[in-house]
């Protein structure tokens, strides 16, 4: 899969990849929730969630488990048709639990993304670890 589609387009999904890298160095609910579509649907190595609201508890829970979270991810292929998007991002996270352990994971999403209202959004993220250090 290679990167296609109208170069505005291509630019506001690797937007939103950005702005949620940002949201989770900032563990911001608020930015971090405004990224997914109100139907979006999160599988998180296996355990998937549904809904907006449901997807935003299930990070929070998460988030409030780790002193320190570094996120950063690489936009690997982003496929546009019209309103609707696939993609994969890779992505590389440092996590610091709240005992001061260290972990460090390098994983997949693989995403789709709609554009409502002007606006592209995660329609659907699936994630896995490609490869997990302690």
């Amino acid at each position: 899969m290679a990167i296609t589609g109208p170069i505005e387009d291509q630019l506001a999904i690797r937007a939103l990849h950005d702005n949620y890298a940002d949201a989770v160095f900032r563990r911001d609910a608020g930015d971090w929730g405004a990224l997914w579509a109100d139907d979006a649907v999160w599988d998180l190595a296996g355990t998937t969630v549904n809904g907006k609201d449901s997807i935003v508890g299930l990070w929070q829970g998460a988030m409030g488990t780790f002193a320190f979270v570094g996120f950063f991810q690489q936009t690997a292929a982003i496929q546009i048709d019209g309103d609707i998007a696939t993609g994969r991002v890779y992505t590389n996270e440092t996590l610091e639990d709240l005992e001061g352990n260290l972990r460090r994971s390098i994983g997949r999403y693989e995403d789709t993304y709609v554009k409502r209202g002007g606006t592209w959004l995660y329609q659907s993220r699936s994630f896995s670890v490609l490869k997990g250090y302690s």
